[in-house]
């Protein structure tokens, strides 16, 4: 075991349970959303993401993901993990650890784009969709940018713990299915208000604790980086929700319950690609941007004639492009080791 460092493994432990946690709180979330006719089929749509995505990953994902390969695609070297025992280190953690770290984020990823299509997808076809989509698309996305050889990796980009690989690909597969299916009946004639607000922001709650996993844990080490990523999480979700309350304030007359909560979620999406390369001024800027925008964004829906249900669009592909587009503007070198972004002197390289 020598090379492992406990206090690392200690703390990647901790945030691959959180992570994990978040599965179970974007089923509540989704579950307040729906009318009540949905709750339990969207709630599953989550749940059984879990052990859907896990098969894949561990037999697949993680081989294509992370091992070496073209830089479009991994081999399988790891294919049912072989090769990687208690032994086996990924940096300064055991390699079993941070392949289960990683599955936690595929399943989160996978689960996400459920909100699109939530009140006309069949559970039998979500549950042959997961597994594909997990192994087709997201262990290939996550190869070109976190692989050891990943061609968006190799020209420099920055998506510290997945505005591109979870937020910006879970939102644009959400899309593609959303016109795959059509819109739902009563779609722009009925309210379909959220049907249990309390569910929204318990499940707001506990994604929000899970996401301080999410993007310190990214760090893969318990040291001053994890921690100012820890604070840049805390506070782009709270300025996410202060954007979002005051578009509401100025825009309709007066904040609601569930801006509040979509303002949370839209801050915290967008600081995933740069909470480790901006400071706490940044981190500020990412959520408020991030809470105005995507309270817009979410009403394109209706506009441009496609029933994103939940909003998963307007939220998670829209907040994951303003966190990576502002990681060309923000990022700091005191973060990112030498990376600065045009507003520090770094010229347009990121953007």
């Amino acid at each position: 075991m020598q090379g492992i460092d406990p206090a690392a493994t200690a703390w990647l432990l901790a945030s691959t349970a959180l992570v994990l946690l978040m599965t179970p709180g974007l089923a509540i979330f989704y579950g307040g959303m729906v009318r009540t006719t949905g709750v339990l089929n969207m709630i599953m749509m989550s749940f059984i993401s879990i052990p859907l995505v896990t098969v894949a990953w561990l037999v697949l994902g993680y081989t294509l993901a992370f091992s070496d390969g073209d830089g479009f695609l991994g081999n399988l070297e790891h294919f049912g993990m072989l090769g990687i025992g208690p032994s086996t280190t990924h940096g300064a953690v055991p390699e079993l650890l941070f392949a289960t770290f990683q599955l936690t984020f595929a399943i989160i990823t996978a689960a996400l784009i459920s909100g699109a299509i939530a009140d006309r997808a069949k559970f039998s076809a979500w549950m042959v969709f997961v597994p594909i989509w997990a192994i087709v698309v997201y262990s290939v996305i996550a190869h070109w940018v976190w692989g050891p050889d990943g061609w968006l990796a190799k020209m420099g980009a920055l998506d510290y713990a997945g505005g591109l690989v979870v937020e910006i690909a879970s939102g644009a597969s959400a899309l593609a299915l959303a016109i795959v299916l059509g819109p739902r009946i009563g779609f722009k004639q009925d309210a379909m208000r959220p049907h249990n607000l309390p569910f929204v922001l318990l499940g707001v709650g506990l994604l929000w604790f899970g996401w301080f996993g999410f993007n310190a844990g990214s760090a893969l080490a318990a040291n001053g980086t994890a921690a100012a990523i820890f604070l840049n999480t805390l506070v782009a979700g709270c300025l996410g929700m202060l954007g979002w309350l005051t578009v509401e304030q100025v825009r309709d007359g007066k904040p609601t319950t569930f801006g509040a909560a979509s303002g949370v979620v839209a801050g915290l999406v967008a600081i995933t690609p740069s909470c480790g390369t901006v400071n706490t001024l940044g981190a500020l800027i990412v959520g408020l941007l991030a809470g105005v925008v995507c309270s817009f964004a979410v009403g394109l829906k209706f506009k441009l004639n496609y029933d994103d249900s939940l909003d998963v669009v307007g939220v998670h592909f829209v907040g994951g492009v303003v966190g990576v587009v502002l990681i060309g503007l923000l990022a700091t070198d005191v973060m990112t080791g030498g990376v600065r972004g045009l507003f520090y002197g770094g010229g347009f390289a990121q953007l």
